[in-house]
């Protein structure tokens, strides 16, 4: 365990200045009206497209979402957050509003182009706002910070079918003119409410200030963060080109361990949604079965996330990443069991549940203990990796569920604990430097140690 003091979720709440306060308040109406991944393809088959033309809007729109996350972590590199989120949310309301206009016969290829870029841009605000985030709060509650982030987009995500359920009974159309207006009133509470920074790193600007010629940058070795301490932030920092930041990823193989559970571990967790009801459909359950399945997963994550992530503050973040998939890979395992009882499916979603509230929020908190010269990169990949893997879940899920039935599950518990092994590996803390030994002169090619016990 670490040394400091039990972290209090209300003390991390009257902590969080206020431009986080406003900051959150926008993920959370951004999300409010986030309609077009979950109901796009019900849409166009409901105005005749057919369901081929309608799964390429949605891979076209999956896939802007991927490179939407990089271009949002170069322009929040060069530009700022603050401006990112306007340029992304500006960009993304128009797009998105003008889908209904091109869903009707012989404009697939404008409406493939026209869901790209609606795609490309609604996720490119995504590393900014983790940035933002990141600078903003105090290091002590880096982590708490993030659950508050994901809490805030799983209550919008919960509340978003509900609002489309009315909205659909009214126009369908109204859908994506309400999710342009909410990307619309985000890039206004950016523009009004969210503070300007300089893009540059934090040394290059003090030194900009005092009119002095900032150091010459090193390559980094693999910078390591634990629980409210910025340990990366005293590594040496990489050139601010994006060639450079992204060969130091490449060279950091305990990020790329990280990345690699990213991808494993998103693949599997979106099988909730993609496999799961076709298993409750082929053991004859009501589909009314699913959707209590999905609030009681909601309710408990709203609920008990901060304060889970407040409990564990003190353990070390590779005993949370590692413990929090065991439990997630148990709870898929038990979905296996879902055909003896329906019990069976709500402990399996409880304990994934739980899992997640574990491991999550230090796994997507990480990549912001980077430097400032890498961090909208570090951000941005992660996430792309993400989006990357939610993309392929559903031909990874429908293949081999297909194949395996409920031995499906039981893969599944198997790939992601072996994404908790790589996020034990991949965010691991390196031991306390002995400082007798670091007292004598380093041979040369001996790395120094940046850091402590997370």
């Amino acid at each position: 365990m670490t040394d400091d003091a039990p972290v209090r979720v209300f003390d991390a709440l009257k902590a969080t200045p206020t431009p986080v306060r406003y900051l959150l308040g926008g993920v959370l109406v951004n999300q409010l009206g986030a309609f077009v991944q979950t109901f796009l393809v019900l849409y166009l088959t409901f105005r005749g497209a057919s369901v081929s033309a309608a799964g390429l809007a949605l891979v076209a729109y999956s896939t802007g979402s991927i490179f939407g996350t990089m271009l949002g972590a170069e322009i929040t590199h060069r530009f700022g957050p603050r401006t990112t989120i306007m340029t992304a949310m500006a960009a993304s309301a128009p797009l998105v509003g003008s889908i209904s206009w091109l869903s009707g016969p012989g404009t697939l290829w404008p409406l493939l182009v026209v869901v790209g870029l609606a795609g490309l841009f609604t996720q490119a605000y995504r590393p900014a706002a983790a940035v933002l985030l990141s600078d903003l709060m105090p290091e002590r509650y880096q982590v708490m910070a993030f659950s508050m982030m994901r809490i805030a987009l799983n209550i919008g995500a919960a509340l978003a079918p509900l609002i489309a359920a009315v909205v659909i009974l009214v126009n369908w159309d109204l859908l994506f003119w309400i999710d342009g207006g909410t990307a619309l009133v985000y890039a206004l509470l950016a523009f009004a409410l969210l503070p300007k920074q300089d893009p540059r790193p934090r040394e290059e600007a003090e030194a900009a200030r005092e009119g002095a010629e900032p150091e010459a940058p090193e390559a980094p070795e693999a910078p390591q963060a634990g629980t409210g301490t910025k340990a990366g932030s005293a590594a040496p920092v990489p050139a601010a080109g994006s060639r450079s930041a992204y060969a130091a990823m490449l060279r950091d193989r305990k990020y790329l361990l990280y990345l690699g559970a990213i991808l494993l571990g998103s693949l599997t967790y979106a099988q909730g949604h993609i496999a799961l009801p076709l298993q409750l459909a082929a053991d004859d359950y009501p589909t009314s079965f699913y959707s209590t399945v999905l609030t009681v997963s909601s309710v408990v994550l709203i609920t008990c996330e901060l304060k889970i992530t407040a409990y564990l503050s003190r353990l070390p973040k590779h005993v949370r990443v590692i413990t929090g998939h065991l439990v997630e890979a148990v709870g898929l395992a038990v979905y296996g069991l879902s055909s003896r009882s329906g019990a069976f499916t709500i402990a399996g979603a409880v304990l994934v549940v739980f899992g997640i509230m574990i491991a999550a929020p230090s796994m997507f908190a990480h990549p912001a203990t980077f430097p400032a010269a890498v961090k909208a990169r570090y951000i941005g990949t992660m996430q792309a990796v993400g989006g990357a893997a939610s993309a392929l879940a559903p031909l990874f899920g429908v293949f081999l569920w297909t194949r395996l039935g409920g031995g499906f599950w039981l893969l599944c518990g198997i790939v992601t604990a072996a994404a908790g092994f790589l996020a034990l590996a991949g965010v691991r803390q390196p031991p306390e430097p002995d400082p007798a030994r670091d007292a004598g002169p380093r041979t040369e090619g001996e790395p120094e140690v940046v850091g402590g016990t997370s």
